[in-house]
């Protein structure tokens, strides 16, 4: 079922008298889900976000309970999102469904590094997003996840095959994951057709069910709230020196963890003074050290300035008065800083919506 026809029936126009609240799908939205799912083995690619965790009241309120659902962790998420997992782990253990699988890269014994961080630290460069590239979340996203469903012969990430793996190679059935895109634009361009050819050919099938049944990340919010209750609508789920994060998220982190963004200043700062900087004074007139510290803005350039692709994360945080002169976030101004990622946050973000939800704001996304 088209998502515009699902959305058409309402994303919650149902009442369940069993439990005395708005059911989560209409007739229309079930439909959809078990005419895509039912009898087939499902895997949830559990992002611990507001999609992700909205997938899972969705799948429930459609009757469908999947097979395995594993969560890739990278060593960078915010603690914000790991503790969200331990609240969902045991919500899960109560619907007596399968518990969430973290997946992990494990690497060779000897190499300096451990995590998505380390690498980059250790290598001198930016996680590969930052240069317009997708290579840091297939390394440490995608694969830990293939290789934990199908299994690993041989290397620091041997490991036997899942057994929902074993099922569907004796069954002769493709394993369906499930990922959690809504029906933004954002989403919909991720989850379009050259998305998914790129894996048409792989061993997995690939869904998206927010889609089938036109969820919006604003209905996923009210979704989350409504069965769970506010204050399990979690922060965006990201590494915490994610380049695509935005002028809010840097304010939020240096409210809340200014060490965090310390961290992440600092990554920039070896990267782009490095060894594989691709920062070169002699096109810009000065360094790239230099014009952190003293130039207005940086010049309009195809080359990658910071972890923002367009903008230096130090060269931001210098202009708004989030460091001093040694480049480390004032903790005496966690409020300012809070204050100011509230007053940037929009309507496309989770934090937002949570904050309207509890206080009766109505500022839901």
């Amino acid at each position: 079922m088209e998502a515009a026809a699902a959305s058409r029936c309402g994303p919650f126009p149902e009442t369940c008298a069993a439990v005395a609240m708005p059911c989560l799908l209409n007739t229309c939205q079930r439909g959809a889900l078990r005419a895509a799912l039912q009898g087939r083995l499902i895997v949830v690619c559990f992002g611990a976000g507001v999609d992700s965790t909205a997938m899972l009241l969705a799948l429930r309120a459609a009757g469908l309970r999947p097979g395995a659902i594993t969560f890739a962790d990278t060593g960078g998420e915010k603690p914000e999102t790991l503790s969200h997992i331990e609240r969902m782990q045991a919500i899960l253990r109560a619907w007596d469904w399968p518990p969430i699988e973290p997946c992990r890269v494990r690497t060779q014994s000897g190499t300096p590094y451990a995590d998505l961080y380390g690498n980059c630290w250790t290598n001198e460069t930016l996680p590969s997003l930052a240069f317009g590239m997708k290579s840091c979340s297939i390394r440490w996203k995608h694969v830990p996840q293939d290789q934990h469903l199908m299994g690993v012969t041989r290397g620091p990430n041997r490991r036997p095959p899942h057994p929902l793996w074993l099922r569907s190679r004796a069954q002769g059935e493709r394993i369906v994951k499930l990922i959690g895109y809504d029906c933004g634009r954002a989403d919909r361009r991720r989850a379009c057709a050259t998305f998914a050819a790129g894996r048409a050919d792989g061993p997995f099938d690939f869904v998206y069910p927010l889609q089938l049944i036109g969820w919006t990340r604003a209905d996923c919010v009210r979704a989350i709230a409504a069965d769970l209750g506010p204050d399990m609508v979690p922060v965006k789920s990201a590494c915490y020196f994610c380049p695509a994060s935005r002028p809010w998220e840097l304010f939020w982190l240096a409210g809340h963890h200014p060490a965090l963004l310390d961290a992440s200043l600092g990554l920039e700062r070896r990267a782009l003074t490095g060894r594989h900087s691709r920062f070169d004074a002699v096109d810009f007139g000065s360094s790239w050290e230099d014009m952190v510290r003293d130039a207005p803005s940086f010049p309009s350039t195809k080359t990658t300035v910071g972890l923002g692709r367009s903008f230096a994360w130090n060269h931001w945080a210098r202009l708004n008065g989030v460091v001093g002169e040694d480049f480390i976030v004032l903790r005496g101004q966690r409020r300012r800083f809070i204050r100011l990622a509230q007053q940037l946050q929009s309507e496309d973000n989770a934090l937002d919506a949570r904050a309207g939800l509890a206080t009766g704001a109505g500022n839901a996304e």
